[in-house]
C-alpha cells in the first residue's frame, strides 16, 4: 500500500506504535473500508520490526473490528472508527485503552453481581447518588468521567470484597481516560446516544437494587461492552 507510512518511535511498545499508526491511516481516510494491508513481511520492512510484533498489532486490530484477515487473501480494513477517536486520545494510547475495557467487563461484571447479592442500604443510596451526579455532570466530558468512576467505584464497593476497589483505584488512571474518551465521543454524536450512556447506567442500579445478580453482571457487561464500541464505531447513536 502505497499510501502507508509508518514512523518508529522507540520511546513506546512497538506493537502499539505499529496499531497506532495503521489506525491513524484508517481514521484519517489513507486506508478506507475494503483496502488490503500491506502483507507481513512487508509491514516487518516498513516498520523494522519483528514478526512477532506486526502480529501483535494485526490481533489487536483484529479483535478491535478495525481490519479483517481472510485466509488465503490478506488483511482489509473493515471499518473506520469516529473521526474524533485519535484527535482525542494519542493514537498509540487507543490500545491499550481497549485492552482496560476487555479487563473490566468480567472485572465490573462480577463486582455488579455480589453487590446485587451484598449492598447494603447506604451502598445503594451512594450508587444512586453517583447516578445522579452522572445525569447531571453528562453535558461535560471531563467532569462526567470523574462522576462515571465515582459510580463504578460505588457498586464495586458494594460488592463487600475490597479487592475489587483496589484493583479498580489501581487503574483509576486508565479508567478515567477511558471514560473520557468515549464521553468525549458520546458528547460529539446525538442526543440519543447521551440517553442511552445514562439508561445502561440506570439498568445496572435497577439490577443491583432489586438484587438479580445475574442482570447485574449483565447490565455491566453490556454497558463496558457499549462503551468500548461506542469508541470504536462511526454510528452516532450506539
Amino acid at each position: 500500500m502505497a499510501g502507508l507510512k509508518l514512523l518508529p518511535k522507540r520511546k513506546e511498545r512497538l506493537g502499539d506504535q505499529l496499531y497506532g499508526q495503521i489506525l491513524e491511516q484508517i481514521v484519517s481516510g489513507a486506508l478506507t473500508e475494503g483496502d488490503k494491508l500491506p502483507s507481513e513481511k512487508e509491514l516487518c520492512l516498513m516498520f523494522e520490526v519483528s514478526r512477532p510484533v506486526v502480529r501483535e498489532a494485526m490481533m489487536l486490530l483484529q479483535a478491535d473490528g478495525l481490519v479483517v484477515a481472510r485466509q488465503g487473501s490478506g488483511t482489509y480494513v473493515q471499518r473506520r472508527p469516529p473521526q474524533g477517536l485519535i484527535a482525542l486520545a494519542g493514537a498509540s494510547d487507543v490500545a491499550g485503552i481497549l485492552r482496560c475495557y476487555e479487563l473490566r467487563v468480567p472485572l465490573e461484571g462480577e463486582a455488579a453481581a455480589l453487590a446485587a447479592k451484598r449492598r447494603s442500604p447506604e451502598q445503594l443510596e451512594r450508587i444512586k447518588t453517583a447516578l445522579d451526579e452522572l445525569t447531571r455532570a453528562l453535558e461535560s466530558p471531563a467532569s462526567a468521567a470523574a462522576a462515571d468512576f465515582a459510580f463504578h467505584r460505588a457498586v464495586a464497593e458494594a460488592s463487600g470484597n475490597d479487592m475489587f476497589v483496589s484493583i479498580l483505584e489501581t487503574l483509576h488512571a486508565a479508567v478515567e481516560n477511558s471514560m473520557t474518551l468515549a464521553l468525549n465521543i458520546t458528547a460529539q454524536g446525538s442526543a440519543e446516544r447521551s440517553r442511552r450512556v445514562l439508561d445502561e447506567h440506570g439498568r445496572i442500579y435497577e439490577a443491583i437494587a432489586i438484587g438479580d445478580s445475574d442482570a447485574a453482571n449483565l447490565a455491566m457487561r453490556y454497558h463496558i461492552n457499549r462503551a468500548r464500541q461506542r469508541i470504536t464505531e462511526q454510528q452516532s447513536d450506539v
